[in-house]
């Protein structure tokens, strides 16, 4: 059977710099709104000659990767005229504000009266800072950042230093849980260079303050100490948007978008021209139900796929919006929107979804043509193994972009069935 550039409706001309040999194309949005198949099935790929050239289509993955920040922590020495006994620790007096930053650091009780200088037994530290800069994570929530090291500056009067510390961690100051230890060391030559083991690491956490504490070697005030925080980025694929004009639907107060079958539509929201608007509302499709008597009209039933209140307010001077409507993937030449009150509000929808990239190898004769638009036809696609074999995720992401040309239409496309093989 036939099975060539003319036997499609649709085309559009690829432009690569043919200089790599598997390269890219983010499917444009004519490809969805113009093929005949949920699934492109009816996708195809010629080179200039009109030889069919295999293709995979490849969907990407929401990808992440760890931000690290430092940033400067707010450190309190606690002095005192002896160290603790084993195992104990020293009743402090500490002072915090409203939102629990650390305000100060005292030991409890008077202090002897030998006229000896307290010394120093350990340090507090307030993550605030760390915790500020650190950002939000990827998914938008605005929680605490993880932590997995501090890192110590040596006083400049200092030159050669080693210590065992322990480090203790608290969101409330009064329950401590020991994350880590470390052999703190700076060793300079004749040369003055600085040989140094400055960082103490631990296990990705959250919490709010820290308590240092030595084991061995001298208690010192380092210059500074700064939190390493760990923040996980994502970096969600694109996606494409569409804006469609309401008609009226079948029954009562239903609004009726003409989308296309092949769009997967994964969220969807509605934008409205009244300032002010509470507009609950069921999302959904048609359903026809042929009749089983003859000369009996066939009937349509509403099928909801979720329940939504979308609203557009003006309170104080600012403009409230419902956001997006988060939908499994679904596939509908037409949505239904049915109210759930009285309205003769009519607003325009808008949908978005995740384009594929259709990804094939340069070994044909450029310039290479993608068609689409034929009925009752199988998919070519093929695994992306046998396009792109051995292929990492980063590597697929660097591909070649090619540049879509127009779209082009033939005038009277042959539409004759071909078999699926």
């Amino acid at each position: 059977p036939s099975d060539t550039p003319l036997d499609y409706r649709y085309q559009i001309k690829l432009k690569s710099a043919g200089q790599q040999g598997v390269v890219s194309l983010r499917l444009p949005k004519d490809v969805y709104l113009n093929a005949r198949s949920a699934s492109l099935n009816d996708l195809r790929l010629f080179d200039a000659n009109g030889n069919k050239v295999p293709f995979s289509l490849y969907l990407p993955a929401v990808q992440s990767h760890l931000q690290r920040n430092t940033t400067p922590v707010i450190v309190f020495p606690v002095l005192a005229d002896k160290a603790p006994a084993a195992g104990n620790q020293l009743e402090l007096d500490i002072q915090t504000s409203a939102n629990g930053s650390l305000l100060s650091v005292k030991t409890r009780g008077e202090q002897k009266k030998s006229g000896t200088k307290p010394a120093l037994q350990s340090l507090i530290m307030d993550l605030q800072p760390a915790l500020s800069s650190g950002g939000t994570a990827g998914n938008g929530s605005n929680t605490k950042p993880l932590i997995d090291g501090l890192r110590f500056t040596l006083p400049a009067s200092v030159s050669n230093y080693s210590a065992q510390v322990w480090l203790e961690a608290s969101d409330d100051l009064q329950h401590w849980d020991t994350i880590g230890t470390a052999e703190l060391a700076w060793l300079q030559n004749s040369e003055t260079q600085t040989l140094a083991s400055d960082k103490l690491e631990f296990e990705p956490r959250r919490f709010r303050y820290a308590r240092l504490s030595w084991r061995k070697g001298e208690p010192v005030e380092f210059t500074a100490i700064t939190a390493q925080t760990v923040t996980q980025i994502a970096n969600a694929p694109a996606t494409d948007t569409m804006e469609i004009q309401p008609q009226a639907g079948k029954e009562g107060q239903d609004l009726l978008y003409r989308a296309a079958l092949a769009i997967p539509v994964e969220s969807l929201n509605l934008q409205f021209v009244e300032p002010n608007i509470v507009f609950p509302a069921s999302i959904g499709s048609y359903q026809e139900l042929p009749s089983k008597k003859a000369g009996v009209a066939t009937t349509w039933r509403f099928v909801p796929l979720q329940q939504a209140t979308f609203y557009q307010i003006r309170q104080n001077d600012k403009q409230r919006q419902s956001g997006e409507i988060v939908l499994p993937v679904t596939h509908n030449a037409e949505w239904i929107i049915r109210p759930q009150g009285p309205t003769t509000s009519k607003p325009v929808m808008q949908i978005s979804w995740q384009p594929a990239s259709l990804i094939f190898v340069t070994s044909g004769q450029p310039p290479y043509q993608l068609a689409f638009g034929r009925d009752n036809i199988g998919s070519a696609a093929m695994e992306l193994s046998q396009v792109a074999p051995d292929f990492s995720i980063a590597e697929l992401q660097k591909l070649e972009q090619l540049n879509p040309g127009p779209l082009q239409q033939n005038a009277a496309p042959v539409q004759r069935p071909l078999r699926a093989h």
